[in-house]
């Protein structure tokens, strides 16, 4: 049985794609994907229909690996919406590696980091290189359209989150010639009052459907990336059982790495 409730607001727009889920007063949400009428929907993960001791095993195997977390990993300054611009530039210049590899329970998925959207690519290495990822799931499935990652209802993700910093956002960095099409990955983002279509950092999705599924995405969200190989794992994924609010009611833990 799961040691911590967590209740998660997740607020979710139908036809515009990934949206906002506020978990925390003060803390940027990221995004989910439908609204059911602008109603609020509350996830309590003791409902899931996993193995209790399975579940128990899996999470704290991954809370030893964060308490593992290298001491001399490159720490920044508390990201901010002042400096977020100046710190991930310079970073992205001293980390040029742009191939990344999330691992699951049903395999591995590679993906390559654009060049072209430098301040997402920092960013998502950089949070990879902080261990973010680790203890966060796919949580939010749709079959045909789209995984989401980098979230969870752990006490840990906050706590990194406030860390790495809580409020910034990234300014958008879209390519009007890029289209989500079958395997690119994009960053999450606020639907409201986001004239500028800041990304929320925390969190991304990989697309998964036909063209003409995303085309109310294009324009909206950076395409910073593209998965190379494991489109067979994002699949899986896409059509594990999922409860009414599309997170999958067994949780999909995941742990990103850099391939040099």
């Amino acid at each position: 049985m799961r040691l911590l409730t967590f209740y998660l607001c997740l607020t979710v727009l139908s036809c515009t794609g990934p949206n906002s889920t506020t978990h925390k007063k003060g803390q940027p949400s990221q995004d989910s994907l439908k609204q059911y009428d602008n109603k609020e929907v509350f996830k309590n993960h003791n409902s899931n229909n996993e193995s209790p001791s399975d579940s128990l095993k899996e999470q704290v195997n991954f809370e030893l690996k964060t308490d593992e977390i290298a001491q001399n990993a490159e720490k920044l300054p508390v990201l901010t919406q002042d400096n977020v611009v100046e710190l991930l530039t310079e970073f992205g210049k001293q980390h040029p590696e742009n191939k990344v590899r999330i691992k699951t329970r049903f395999g591995e998925i590679s993906i390559e980091l654009f060049d072209e959207t430098p301040l997402h690519r920092a960013n998502f290495l950089y949070l990879t290189q902080q261990d973010y990822f680790t203890e966060t799931f796919f949580h939010r499935i749709v079959p045909n359209f789209i995984i989401q990652g980098g979230n969870s209802d752990l006490r840990s993700t906050p706590k990194k989150r406030k860390s790495i910093g809580p409020n910034y956002l990234l300014p958008a960095e879209i390519n009007p010639n890029r289209i989500h099409t079958y395997g690119t990955i994009s960053g999450a983002k606020e639907y409201r009052e986001n004239p500028d279509k800041l990304s929320a950092p925390y969190e991304f999705f990989i697309f998964c459907g036909p063209d003409m599924s995303g085309r109310h995405l294009n324009g909206n969200y950076t395409i910073f990336g593209q998965v190379t190989q494991g489109m067979d794992v994002v699949e899986t994924i896409a059509n594990l059982p999922a409860d009414e609010g599309e997170w999958p009611k067994s949780n999909v833990y995941i742990e990103v790495s850099i391939d040099e």
